[in-house]
């Protein structure tokens, strides 16, 4: 049964006109993904469909565990086909969760399979998909060139090599894949004795003595200047908000360092003024640099200590924050931007409620020296579906300017991610088709299919000068 077909969430004429003549057809830029630079240098192959689209998805991990799945079946000791085979006896029951749309969308563009994935399936599909794997044309670098990709932006630390990206470059493959730099462990105060282990691999990174606080800055400003020259345009962080002090509460910066560096806890208040210092650091650096800096805000991570302690972070045990947002973040903003040190900012939320609190932020740093210079980034996470889209897109239009929106990432682990930038070019045509069916918008095809490819494809282009 075909329910993926070419007129897949299009449901009116103007729709699908903008969807199949302006949408389409453009090129992927996906300027945030946590893709494995090292899978690309080696263009790896992958021996089978679980290999490649079920390990490391904590989406479809937390589904199966909703469903009574075994943890044996999931990050556990079964085998690659018994776990395709639990997920595809999972797959029938995840209706409405975009997992369905996706898992089958995936299945379409990457493997030509028009099946529903279902128990009585899962055998014929696992060995086809199988054979196809171990054909070149099935290699990392081959399936991001079948979906058309331009630019990948991977998420790297600030003591990466980037070596993979240098052998990339080198080999002289088409597609750009740049480093982006995620400086999270730099400011991660918390534990002071994993904090003090990081601290070491950043000395020797940059080669400096990390012994107070002025030296750290200058050993990230070494990192920055070394991820620089190999290509990197964009910074990223995940942090449940920004930090900024009042008055009352500044603390002095090198004697918090020197606690950190006892291995002394600090208390909340230290901590938070400890990352405001780095990251205000950090900002005046990436504006320096011509870098976007990119801030995903309001994720509760780790809650369960159990699964922590046994599968690690990043197993499918987060959930959405519901943090303050909007006065620290207006203060961080501010700050650089009283001197003219704000770079080209992205901001996310992962909390939908925050949506109208982003789309009214960024129209009070846009300056006029960028078109777009502050994004309300695209749904995020747990909003990263057909409704989440829905309501980032309207709360754009509403509160800015949806025309000079720099479009979806796929922000995944997985090379069989890229369809989720077609499910959102569809999202967005439909809506923009569904306007002009209500005589809400002319029926411009021109105009607004111009509109489309820009988000698509040309605003994200111009905004990073890839």
């Amino acid at each position: 049964m075909n329910f993926i077909t070419e007129d897949f969430l299009l449901n009116n004429d103007f729709a699908r006109t903008l969807y199949h003549d302006y949408a389409k057809e453009q090129p992927i830029i996906d300027y945030h993904c946590h893709l494995s630079p090292l899978d690309i240098a080696n263009n790896r192959q992958f021996k089978n469909i679980t290999n490649i689209w079920l390990d490391g998805d904590h989406y479809k991990w937390r589904a199966m565990r909703t469903l009574g799945i075994d943890e044996k079946y999931i990050t556990g000791n079964g085998s690659d086909e018994e776990k395709f085979n639990k997920w595809a006896s999972a797959v029938p029951y995840t209706m409405r969760n975009p997992l369905y749309h996706w898992s089958h969308l995936e299945l379409k563009r990457y493997f030509e399979i028009d099946q529903l994935l279902t128990p009585d399936t899962a055998t014929e599909i696992y060995a086809a998909i199988s054979d196809k794997l171990a054909d070149p044309s099935y290699h990392t670098r081959a399936l991001l060139t079948k979906m058309q990709v331009e630019v990948i932006c991977t998420t790297d630390d600030p003591i990466d090599s980037l070596e993979h990206h240098q052998k990339i470059k080198k080999d002289n493959y088409k597609i750009k894949v740049l480093p982006a730099f995620r400086p999270d462990k730099a400011y991660a105060v918390e534990n002071p004795v994993d904090y003090n282990t990081y601290l070491k691999k950043l000395s020797k990174a940059s080669s400096i003595e990390i012994n107070n606080f002025a030296a750290l800055i200058n050993a990230l400003e070494n990192r920055i200047n070394y991820f620089n020259t190999n290509g990197c345009k964009l910074s990223d962080h995940g942090l449940e908000q920004l930090y900024y002090p009042d008055q009352a509460d500044s603390q002095n910066i090198d004697q918090l360092f020197l606690k950190v560096k006892k291995q002394e806890k600090l208390n909340k208040q230290e901590i938070e003024y400890f990352k405001y210092c780095v990251l205000i650091e950090l900002g005046r650096f990436y504006h320096k640099n011509n870098w976007t800096q990119q801030f995903h805000l309001g994720a509760l991570r780790n809650t369960n200590d159990r699964m922590l302690r046994t599968l690690g972070p990043d197993t499918g045990f987060d959930s959405i924050g519901d943090f303050s947002q909007s006065r620290n973040l207006a203060k961080y903003l501010n700050e650089l931007d009283s001197t003219n040190q704000l770079a080209k900012t992205i901001l996310y939320n992962v909390n939908p409620n925050d949506n109208e609190v982003m789309a009214t932020m960024i129209g009070n740093f846009n300056d006029g020296s960028v078109k777009g210079k502050i994004q309300f980034g695209s749904a995020w996470w747990f909003a990263d579906q057909k409704d989440g889209m829905e309501k980032q897109i309207n709360s754009l239009s509403n509160l800015g300017i949806l025309s000079c929106f720099i479009g979806m990432l796929t922000d995944s682990r997985s090379f069989l991610s890229f369809p989720r930038h077609e499910y959102f070019r569809r999202i967005l045509c439909n809506l923009i088709g569904q306007d002009v069916k209500n005589g809400e918008l002319p029926a411009d095809e021109k105009w607004l299919g111009k509109i489309v490819s820009d988000i698509c494809y040309r605003n994200a282009k111009n905004y990073f000068n890839f």
